[in-house]
């Protein structure tokens, strides 16, 4: 799969870097080649990335039966702890997005701290949000604001949002494949790190810029590319030290720097709730 510079800049800054990509973050460890200026390489080559055009089902053109009903229900509720944390989850850019775990694991994960993972989580969303890049440029299906104009929770970004194909959901992949990389070392912590992960893809619900259906394709992309990365022994490897720092951490008693309350609170909610 051959992926031009410019093109790949204009489908990650879609979820990691918004505003162009111009950031510059140093390594904690040995230095890691940037795929563009602020994004690290992934683990995959290029050519074993899973393709999200013969993974994944055709997209409806626009939102199926199922797609329109949840989307009416969330955008009746763009308040409160829900739309906050959706708001919050939106931004993937480091070293923001490197807590976004932390409550669900009950430790705190840092560039200072927990470089190894810190690093991990970097790399491993270059190979999530790269496995959407196919099928988002193939359907350019159109996002739920573009034809509910009703508001979403990142305004500033929707400019470029309608340049860019809601199918699959590349914050929904990079959730579900985090959710999975925690819940492998953490397993203590499983279930609340899967929640975690599925709950960025609920997320982009709540936020009006992604369909039902968008989030779906974007997990199974995530779970793709999880299964493609257990083959990169750099990967693994990667894996085996997060670990250990994760254990550091909890020998020093170190703890999330996020409201994890009001996190749990949000939580509580989902696009297919009776509380909504």
């Amino acid at each position: 799969m051959k992926i031009k510079i410019n093109k790949v800049c204009i489908v990650l800054s879609s979820f990691l870097l918004f505003g162009g990509c111009t950031s510059n973050q140093s390594q904690p460890l040995e230095p890691v080649a940037e795929l563009i200026p602020g994004i690290l390489i992934g683990y995959l080559p290029h050519d074993v990335i899973p393709d999200g055009i013969a993974l994944l089902p055709t997209a409806p053109i626009a939102g199926n039966a199922e797609d329109k009903r949840l989307n009416t229900e969330v955008i009746a509720n763009q308040e409160g702890f829900r739309w906050e944390l959706a708001t919050s989850d939106d931004n993937l850019e480091f070293p923001v997005a490197a807590s976004m775990f932390s409550c669900a694991i009950d430790a705190k994960i840092s560039k200072e701290e927990t470089p190894q993972l810190y690093r991990l989580l970097r790399r491993s969303a270059t190979d999530a949000g790269l496995s959407t890049y196919a099928a988002k440029k193939y359907y350019q299906k159109k996002r739920p604001f573009m034809i509910n104009e009703a508001p979403t929770c990142v305004p500033a970004k929707e400019a470029h949002l309608r340049t860019s194909g809601s199918y699959p959901s590349g914050h929904a992949a990079i959730g579900w494949l985090w959710g999975q990389i925690f819940s492998e070392i953490t397993p203590e912590y499983s279930d609340k790190a899967l929640a975690r992960g599925w709950a960025v893809g609920e997320s982009r619900l709540f936020c009006n810029v992604h369909w039902q259906s968008d989030v779906e394709a974007g997990r199974t992309m995530g779970a793709a590319a999880f299964a493609r990365l257990h083959a990169n022994t750099e990967f693994t490897s990667a894996m085996a030290a997060a670990k250990l720092e994760i254990a550091s951490v909890r020998a020093k008693g170190l703890k999330s720097s996020r409201d994890c309350n009001a996190e749990t609170n949000a939580l509580s909610l989902n696009a297919d709730s009776e509380k909504l």
